[in-house]
């Protein structure tokens, strides 16, 4: 079953290729969306796909690239959407 859910990332992500990581991760689990710098300093991540991939990229963004502090993950679930791909803003 599809999940699409949106994390806001918080700590020391932005400027550590955070971004690009998460991309990474998520194009090798198949799943699409988006990560997006916010002015307040937070990243904010858009994924969707199976629900079993959403969880473990859920879980891989508590860690982050190693040059990351992640200090909080807020996720909620979204209704269904039509991204395509993976993309970063």
């Amino acid at each position: 079953m599809n999940v699409r859910r949106r994390c806001l990332v918080s700590g020391r992500v932005q400027g550590v290729f955070f971004r690009a990581r998460t991309r990474d991760k998520a194009v090798n689990l198949g799943l699409s969306g988006h990560a997006v710098n916010l002015p307040d300093g937070r990243v904010e991540v858009l994924v969707s796909g199976p629900a079993a991939n959403v969880d473990c990229l859920c879980e891989w963004l508590r860690e982050g690239p190693p040059m990351a502090r992640v200090d909080a993950v807020e996720c909620e679930p979204l209704a269904a959407g039509s991204e395509q791909g993976f993309r970063i803003g």
